[in-house]
């Protein structure tokens, strides 16, 4: 700088050096960024599904970051084509063996130093459930739910609807399917739900699909039943609506659903305009979106006299405010996912299972009705003490209900992954 020259007003010379920094900054980022092909990199390759919606996901309260070596800033790409992603790597490097199906996209938007407190989870266990790194931060998760059928038709009706109706769901475990008047069961998913990384899963080759920590829906037949829970309108299509109002919808975020199939086997579909809101053929409520998740099972929605008390009741259970999840890039601002809807609570044992929307009912001075053909929803936890070693079984009744009268039965983790290994269809 010539000293000769006239010196910049003070308020200029603030701006100059504030825009210099700023540069200065901006070119460092720029080139520090690296840009991993998902697939050319030798070092870090992204699973194709992992590159669509996750890059902008943020962190929930009660995550705890782990095995990574990640640096300061991160970046998302901006193309239209997703087959990069870009990262901002400062001294260290992200090697395949410390990524896992979700925290690939984690670490891609967040630090290694957002480490943050579980104290929100009250009466934590010595261990987290299972082994999943997703699930380290809690000794629980949302896990499935139950419905009762008892008609075979409908049973059989029921799976087919959602195995037809929405891309990827299969049968995985049955029992009592050889017939002799038993009670039936099916539990039907997206993936594999053992709480542990299955052996035949590996990095970068394998989908979600094919990863553990997927949640379920069990349908159960009780041939010995009598009385009819949901009973289909007559004629060629079913437009008979749920038994009830305390379930609003499950919400489930496929890459592609068939409403010609969910009418075929009995569905009742309510409207679709974007996305499909149906009653199954066992009188369940759906609500189908295409979009890309981990799991395809996102939530349970629930309608409340009082979301405030139907939150703290969960509150009691482990089940904490987590962010709102979105099965599409543009998180509710289309016309194919609508927004979190107002005055509602996203609550979770944990960011990465299956959670629950409380939703305030639009009468509030009208009572709700429980819907009959949930039997349960289950929760599968991690016993403090160590607990059932899966020889005894525990006590599967419902041991709880919340103020919209939905049952809640807990399961040892122990016992669950016994359950797996004993129904689990050979594939």
């Amino acid at each position: 700088h010539n000293l000769s020259q006239p010196r910049l007003p003070a308020l200029t010379l603030t701006r100059t050096i504030t825009k210099m920094k700023a540069f200065a900054k901006a070119r460092a980022l720029i080139t520090s960024t690296i840009v991993v092909s998902a697939m050319q990199s030798s070092s870090f390759s992204v699973p194709t599904a992992t590159r669509w919606y996750y890059h902008r996901a943020k962190l929930p309260q009660t995550t705890i970051i782990k095995s990574a070596r990640i640096g300061d800033d991160v970046t998302e790409t901006s193309a239209t084509n997703i087959n990069h992603a870009s990262f901002n790597l400062s001294d260290s490097t992200l090697k395949s063996s410390d990524v896992t199906r979700r925290s690939i996209l984690k670490h891609a938007m967040l630090s290694a130093s957002s480490t943050l407190s579980i104290s929100a989870i009250p009466s934590k266990a010595d261990a987290a459930v299972g082994t999943l790194p997703e699930f380290s931060d809690t000794n629980a998760i949302f896990q499935s739910i139950t419905i009762d059928v008892t008609d075979k038709k409908q049973y059989d009706d029921t799976i087919s609807f959602f195995l037809n109706g929405f891309e990827g769901c299969k049968v995985l475990r049955e029992r009592g399917a050889d017939g002799g008047g038993v009670v039936k069961d099916a539990w039907l998913s997206f993936g594999p739900e053992t709480l542990s990384i299955p052996s035949t899963f590996t990095l970068p080759v394998s989908s979600f699909a094919e990863y553990g920590g997927h949640s379920s829906i069990h349908l159960r037949y009780d041939p010995f039943s009598t009385t009819p829970l949901y009973k289909r309108s007559s004629g060629e299509f079913n437009n008979e609506p749920a038994p009830g109002d305390s379930i609003a919808y499950l919400q489930l975020g496929v890459p592609q659903y068939r409403i010609s199939q969910m009418v075929k086997y009995g569905g009742n579909v309510l409207d679709a305009y974007g996305w499909v809101n149906v009653v199954s053929p066992a009188g369940l409520p759906v609500r189908g979106i295409v979009g890309i998740r981990p799991d395809p099972i996102m939530f349970l929605a629930v309608n409340c006299v009082d979301v405030a008390k139907s939150e703290e009741f969960y509150d009691n259970l482990g089940f904490v405010r987590q962010e709102y999840p979105y099965a599409r890039l543009n998180q509710g601002q289309g016309q194919f996912e609508p927004p979190q809807p107002k005055n509602s609570v996203y609550v979770a044992p944990s960011p990465n299972s299956m959670g629950i929307l409380l939703l305030q009912n639009k009468n509030r001075r009208k009572a709700i009705i429980p819907n009959p053909v949930l039997r349960s929803l289950n929760v599968v936890y991690a016993p403090s003490d160590g607990g059932n070693n899966g020889s005894d079984a525990p006590n599967l009744d419902p041991q709880a209900v919340d103020p919209s009268s939905l049952p809640i039965s807990f399961i040892p983790q122990d016992y669950f992954e016994k359950e797996i290994s004993l129904t689990s269809l050979r594939r």
